[in-house]
């Protein structure tokens, strides 16, 4: 019996965009339409599930935290939604600074992705929402904090059945379709002439958020070994290990035996260690919101939409919240940021196709500036709740 060959979700994405960039220039205008009606109905479909996916884990969370285990879970939750933040303010000042000129460098005149499509889908479906993202937000919070004060058990395990069932249709039905539908935007572009300025601006983007998730786990090692008195460049080589192999797996969960062990090995006692890393490799994803913020800039750059600080940071504010209830799954962070995505920059359905592309293609170096930065939240947790 033959073993069957998996592939797994970045290699399928490269794929995808490899072929979207090659059979742009070679498929007729009434194949490219077919693709373009598929990625209008699964659009409408994302558009439908945004709401749910904030209600479906939001709300498990807030519930989660506030009738748990005191203030060591408060502080750890504390710390990963502030280090979020940071991240985020750290990506969007740094963009401001050097994203403008390396669009110009490439040329100046960049298509603006919103108003260059001269093809149109063969049909549309349209699937409202049923809520919109704010109204789902603040009903997660309110039904988040009802069932942590009231001790609503009843209530607590039908979200967290929901949360299941959400979790599910990510896992089986988003996450399958995104190679497609990536595939289906970067034919289009490439059909349309803006596929090559759009790659040059973003390989040079890359450059940047690579040498920033380094910046952010210096700054997270020197302000822990301040802490705890300690050489941080010590403590962040003793992490390297499982910096290493989150780069190798792209998920923080199997990451978690090696994150425990070298946080360890940094002085956190078992204890701090064997509550805050699991933890964190669920709530603490600052790498991920760094890039996020990063890829968003970019295409608000390109498209010519708003992107003051005070609306940048009432977005970064809205996801880190999102990061820390975003889902476990592969892209899950992402499928997840498509609410403050859509709802506070107004992106389109094929900037978040782009962003949804360029997030899974460095996904691995996210999963990694989040593991490791999760052995410097433990060293300040323990330095102030650990066992004296």
């Amino acid at each position: 019996m033959q073993k069957k060959i998996r592939i797994g979700l970045l290699p399928r994405v490269i794929i995808a965009i490899l072929l979207g960039l090659f059979l742009g220039y070679y498929l007729p205008a009434p194949a490219v339409r077919a693709f373009l009606t598929f990625n209008s109905i699964f659009s409408q479909f994302l558009g439908f599930m945004i709401p749910l996916i904030i209600i479906g884990l939001v709300a498990p969370a807030i519930a989660g935290i506030g009738k748990g285990a005191g203030k060591l879970l408060l502080a750890t939750v504390a710390i990963a939604y502030i280090d979020t933040i940071v991240a985020g303010g750290l990506s969007y000042g740094t963009g401001t600074w050097l994203f403008p000129s390396m669009i110009a460098s490439t040329g100046g005149s960049m298509p603006h992705l919103d108003k260059a499509v001269e093809l149109t889908p063969y049909f549309t479906i349209n699937i409202p929402a049923m809520v919109d993202v704010m109204s789902s937000l603040v009903f997660s919070f309110i039904i988040g904090l009802g069932i942590a004060y009231g001790g609503l058990r009843t209530m607590e395990s039908v979200f967290n059945e929901f949360k299941a069932i959400i979790e599910k249709v990510i896992e089986k039905a988003i996450i399958p379709l995104l190679p497609l539908y990536i595939f289906g935007v970067f034919l289009n572009m490439t059909h349309n002439g803006q596929a090559r300025q759009v790659l040059l601006v973003f390989s040079q983007i890359i450059i940047v958020i690579l040498v920033l998730h380094i910046l952010i786990l210096v700054y997270e090692f020197c302000i822990a070994g301040a802490i705890i008195k300690r050489n941080p460049f010590r403590l962040l080589w003793n992490m390297l290990p499982a910096y290493l192999t989150a780069l190798g797996t792209s998920s923080s969960a199997a990451t978690i035996p090696v994150t425990l062990k070298q946080t360890e090995k940094n002085g956190v006692s078992k204890e701090v260690a064997g509550f805050v890393v699991p933890l964190c490799a669920t709530i603490h994803l600052s790498g991920s919101a760094m890039k996020i913020t990063a890829c968003a800039l970019t295409i608000c750059l390109l498209t010519g939409l708003p992107h003051d600080p005070g609306l940048f940071i009432y977005f970064i504010l809205m996801l880190a919240i999102i990061m820390v209830a975003a889902p476990g799954v592969p892209g899950g962070a992402i499928m997840a940021a498509l609410a403050p995505l859509s709802s506070i920059l107004g992106f389109n359905e094929e900037a978040q196709a782009l962003m949804i592309a360029l997030y899974i293609a460095m996904d691995s170096f996210g999963t990694a500036c989040n593991v490791t930065g999760d052995g410097a939240i433990s060293i300040v947790v323990n330095r102030f709740f650990g066992k004296k």
